[in-house]
């Protein structure tokens, strides 16, 4: 049985931290779930009402007491592990609860978490952990620089709910970009693009955010053109992608070097058969090229622009790109694939 740290649980955008959970509980191999700080509060996404009277949000207090408090919850518990979803304080109390436990600790690691570990702690507790698993390849090649065994595990998304559906033909080119409104998802690149398209168009930016002000100012010259509709579950996801023709992914590495790991979003459009243009930031890269859509320069609105027109001005192209997203999708990052994979390295790690 393996206990799990997480930060805040449950939150909209961290669909992976859930499926995780959900794919250990489902074959009999989750212990407890410890949250380092409460859940957004924003409604849950499907799955989520399974775990949520399961965990204990954690009181303030230092990474010892908070380590110290988990290891006494799981005493007599027969746990064989604890794992910290993400590398920052959710490792550190791992760590600090197997080391009282005597049980071995490791930790996943998904873009920001690692960069905000001092490198040195990092490195520690990179080299004392029995499991190290990084989602993309992009955070992988920073642990492997500080000597960490890492295992390149990608999140997976759910086949059966993100499928393909039949687009029209004609009409301007809707396109779809979905993410928390923050600098990193690079959308104020995308509305600059937005005004140098020769294609008409109709834009959707689903999510939420800090940024939402000054987006919505950038996007005032394009007037009714593009719709900001709000931060949505995977109730009612599908359906966006299913209603557009292109995803745009126009992430960047923001001024403080924050940067995307593999976004839900890509994997989302993927699996729903949508040709998907992407900013060449993190590891966007590793999922997103010319077979399945385009692959810019980051923070290049004048080639964002020029791939989307390109697209636009062709339906085959669209339909071909389409079909390869949905193949790749199957191929690479089927849920059940990579849940499965997640869970047979924890048990093997920690056997």
């Amino acid at each position: 049985m393996i206990a799990v740290v997480t930060s805040g649980f449950p939150r909209r955008s961290e669909t992976f931290v859930l499926n995780e959970l959900l794919a250990l509980d489902a074959r009999g191999a989750l212990g407890a779930v410890f949250a380092t700080k409460p859940g957004d509060g924003s409604p849950l996404q499907p799955g989520a009402e399974r775990l949520v009277g399961r965990v204990e949000v954690l009181p303030a207090g230092s990474v010892e007491e908070r380590g110290a408090l988990v290891a006494d919850r799981l005493a007599g518990r027969g746990i064989s592990a604890v794992h910290g979803h993400f590398a920052h304080q959710p490792a550190a109390v791992a760590r600090v609860a197997a080391r009282y436990l005597g049980v071995p600790f490791g930790f996943s690691t998904h873009a920001r978490d690692a960069r905000k570990v001092d490198l040195e702690e990092l490195t520690a507790r990179a080299r004392a952990a029995a499991c190290v698993v990084a989602c993309n390849a992009d955070v992988a090649a920073e642990l492997e620089t500080v000597g960490a065994d890492v295992r390149l595990l990608p999140h997976g998304v759910d086949l059966n709910r993100f499928r393909p559906t039949a687009r029209r033909a004609a009409g301007p080119i809707r396109l779809l970009a979905v993410g928390r409104l923050v600098p990193k998802k690079g959308f104020d690149v995308l509305l600059d693009a937005c005004l140098r398209l020769d294609a008409p168009f109709a834009l959707r930016i689903a999510g939420d955010g800090p940024e939402l002000p000054a987006l919505r100012a950038r996007a005032a010259p394009l007037g009714d053109r593009v719709t900001f509709v709000g931060a949505l579950t995977h109730h009612e996801l599908p359906a966006e992608y299913a209603a557009c023709d292109v995803v745009v992914a126009p992430s960047v590495v923001d001024a403080e070097g924050d940067r995307d790991g593999l976004p839900n979003v890509v994997l989302e459009a993927l699996a729903s058969g949508r040709p998907v243009v992407a900013a060449d930031a993190g590891a966007l890269g590793s999922a997103v090229d010319v077979h399945v859509g385009a692959l810019v320069s980051q923070r290049d609105a004048a080639a964002l622009a020029a791939a989307i027109d390109l697209l636009a001005s062709d339906p085959g192209r669209r339909d071909a790109c389409g079909r390869a997203a949905r193949q790749r999708a199957e191929r690479r990052f089927g849920l059940a694939d990579c849940a499965d994979r997640f869970v047979a390295e924890l048990e093997r790690s920690y056997a």
